[in-house]
C-alpha cells in the first residue's frame, strides 16, 4: 500500500485522534505527559468547526484524561474503548473481571520489587506494563504478561503498545470505539479520520481503511494507513490549517 501525505482536511469528516504519540509527544513515564494550552485551543477550534465531530481515543483511561483537557468536553474513548463517553456525555464500560486483574497485580509485586525499571499502570479496567526505562527487559515483559492473562483464564488478552505490553479484556479496540461513534450523531454519515501512532491504534485505522476514510499513520514503522504525518508537531499543523479564521 502507497503512503503519502494526507490531503487537505474538511470540516465535513469525522475525527478520531489518538493522545500520546500523536497530538503530545510520548514521555517517559504516562504522568508526565502534558496537553498544552496551544493543543487544548487547536482541539476545542476543531471541535467548534466540525460541529463537534471531533473525538479523543486513548489507551488513557477517562479519569486520567479527563482532567488533562481542562474545561474541553468532548466525545472520549478511553482504555482503547472499554469505557466510552458519547457527544451526549453518556458513558458506557466494558464489563471486567476485577478478581483477575488483582491477581495479576499481586503477582507483578515481585516482579517491580527486583525491576525499577519496570512501571506498572493500573488503569481500572486494564494493567499495563511500561519498560520504557528498561527496554532490555522487553522481551520478558511481553512473556510474563502474555502468561498471567492467560493462566487468568477471564478472556483477557495482551495489547501491545510502545514499550508497553497491557492485559486488557478481549475483543475491544480502538476500532470497534470508531465503529460506535459512527452510528451516532454528530459521527453518523461522515467520513472518518483516524490518526494514530502505535500498534494499538491498527485497529483503528484499518476499521477506517474498511470504510474508505482517512487513515493516518504517525512517525515511521509499519502500518496499514494510507497517509502519514512526520511527527506531533506536523499532525498539530495539518489539523490546524483547515481551521484558521474560524471563531
Amino acid at each position: 500500500m502507497s503512503v503519502q501525505s494526507p490531503p487537505s482536511l474538511s470540516l465535513a469528516w469525522g475525527f478520531f485522534l489518538d493522545v500520546d504519540g500523536t497530538l503530545i509527544d510520548i514521555a517517559n513515564t504516562p504522568d508526565a505527559a502534558r496537553m498544552d494550552g496551544a493543543l487544548l485551543a487547536l482541539i476545542a477550534q476543531l471541535f467548534r468547526a466540525s460541529g463537534g465531530a471531533v473525538a479523543l481515543i486513548s489507551g488513557r483511561a477517562l479519569s486520567d484524561l479527563e482532567p488533562r483537557l481542562g474545561t474541553l468536553r468532548l466525545p472520549l474513548a478511553g482504555q482503547h474503548g472499554l469505557e466510552r463517553r458519547d457527544a451526549a456525555g453518556r458513558l458506557s464500560v466494558r464489563a471486567v473481571s476485577p478478581a483477575a486483574l488483582l491477581a495479576i497485580k499481586d503477582a507483578l509485586a515481585p516482579v517491580l520489587a527486583r525491576h525499577a525499571g519496570l512501571l506498572l499502570e493500573d488503569k481500572g479496567l486494564t494493567l499495563a506494563l511500561h519498560y520504557r526505562r528498561a527496554p532490555h527487559l522487553a522481551a520478558y515483559a511481553l512473556r510474563l504478561m502474555r502468561r498471567l492473562a492467560a493462566n487468568a483464564d477471564a478472556g483477557l488478552e495482551i495489547q501491545r503498545g510502545k514499550c508497553v505490553a497491557e492485559i486488557k479484556p478481549s475483543g475491544i479496540d480502538k476500532g470497534r470505539a470508531v465503529a460506535e461513534y459512527l452510528t451516532e450523531p454528530p459521527f453518523r454519515g461522515r467520513r472518518p479520520v483516524f490518526i494514530g501512532d502505535d500498534i494499538t491504534d491498527e485497529h483503528g485505522l484499518a476499521e477506517v481503511n474498511r470504510l474508505d476514510g482517512i487513515s493516518i499513520k504517525v512517525g515511521n514503522g509499519p502500518s496499514c494507513a494510507r497517509f502519514r504525518l512526520r511527527d506531533v508537531a506536523a499532525v498539530r499543523r495539518w489539523l490546524g490549517a483547515a481551521t484558521k479564521g474560524t471563531s
